[in-house]
């Protein structure tokens, strides 16, 4: 099993996409507060669709809550910092494949938590600044799901 996690997201639609590509590829998603939306809100379900119910979604109040309870076998960062092409890692069952929010990524402190060859970035053109958040977590999701050979698909 894969945990996507996001930590403090802050585009509704952006988080419905998620949790449907989490619903269809078997991923866990954890939801670290603050988010900076309802849950509830329309854009959110209207980007999930019916997903939400077939989408095992845990929310946390804080990063250390999230590290505290779930205790993640390993913690994969997606970053523009990072120096590791995310297809060159060798994604292992039970990862956590962490995402920062959109408009600021993730913060020094947790960055700076995790080895550097757990700091992961999706190849772009030299002026590019980001990919959309739920574009990186499905390129990012679907290549650790594919090298652990698409596990739970009929």
């Amino acid at each position: 099993m894969l945990h996507v996690v996001l930590y403090q997201p802050e585009i509704p639609p952006n988080t419905g996409n998620i949790i449907r590509l989490c619903a269809n590829a078997g991923a866990t998603l954890h939801l670290i507060h603050p988010l900076g939306f309802s849950l509830e809100e329309k854009q959110l379900r209207r980007a999930g669709l019916d997903y939400h119910e077939w989408c095992d979604i845990h929310q946390h109040s804080s990063w250390d809550e999230f590290c505290e309870n779930e205790k993640p076998a390993r913690l994969l960062a997606f970053t523009t910092k990072g120096q590791t092409n995310y297809a060159e890692n060798h994604f292992q069952s039970g990862d956590a494949l962490v995402f920062g929010p959109e408009t600021r990524g993730l913060p020094d402190d947790i960055l700076n938590s995790l080895p550097k060859r757990q700091w992961l970035r999706l190849p772009m053109l030299a002026h590019s600044r980001s990919l959309n958040l739920s574009n990186t977590v499905a390129i990012g999701l679907y290549e650790a799901w594919r090298q652990l050979g698409f596990m739970g698909n009929e």
